[in-house]
């Protein structure tokens, strides 16, 4: 079977995920989403939902299992949490460094860090982007968090490091269902998560020219 082309997709919409901000929307069967790191060194926190029953959704812990890796590679794919394929992880077009082990960022995780106003936050952004496609979130899943380094160290201890993306990196990934998609551009400025200062994300949907 011959290599993916990517130049044979075409841009159906460009969507702009501002720092800090959430978006979300609908990627059909089939379609695909680009998600950019414009500036370098910004993980983006990534959920997926079945779009005709959202009590469906992407999975990291199954799809673990599913793949027995902490991390997908190319032309493997995350599952739902009813096991079955929702995204593939098409092409990556970066160092290839994600995470699937670390919740969202919420208020909680800014409190432990001694901020005592309101934060913007992963798990907000989620609910607010599914909010405005229709949908109640109130369990927030464990989301794929792209470009974001955190290493397992022999001991068993987990560090975080800042991504370790290039202006313009990217990875690919392709819807087996109808899907609701929702990606947050992290604005975790407490640890490397971001590098301490986050910056937009890119997403495009793509589809077969």
């Amino acid at each position: 079977m011959g290599r993916f082309r990517f130049s044979a997709l075409k841009v159906k919409q460009e969507i702009p995920i501002p720092a800090r901000t959430g978006v979300g929307f609908r990627l059909a069967r089939g379609e695909y989403v680009q998600v950019v790191d414009p500036e370098g060194q910004q993980c983006g926190d990534l959920f997926a939902y079945n779009a005709e029953d959202v009590t469906e959704h992407l999975s990291a812990e199954h799809t673990r299992v599913f793949v027995d890796r902490l991390f997908p590679l190319e032309g493997q794919s995350f599952v739902t949490n009813l096991r079955r394929p929702i995204l593939m992880l098409e092409q990556d077009h970066s160092p290839g460094i994600h995470d699937m082990l670390f919740a969202a960022c919420d208020p909680p995780r800014y409190a432990q860090y001694g901020v005592r106003e309101w934060h913007p936050n992963c798990a907000e952004n989620l609910r607010t982007a599914m909010k405005a496609l229709g949908h109640e979130v109130c369990h927030v899943p464990q989301p794929v968090n792209l470009f974001m380094q955190v290493a397992v160290l022999p001991d068993g201890r987990v560090d975080f490091r800042p991504p370790a993306t290039s202006p313009g990196d990217w990875v690919l990934l392709k819807a087996f269902i109808d899907c609701l998609v929702v990606i947050s551009a992290c604005p975790q400025q407490w640890n490397p998560a971001a590098n301490y200062r986050p910056s937009d994300l890119l997403a495009r949907i793509l589809i077969a020219g």
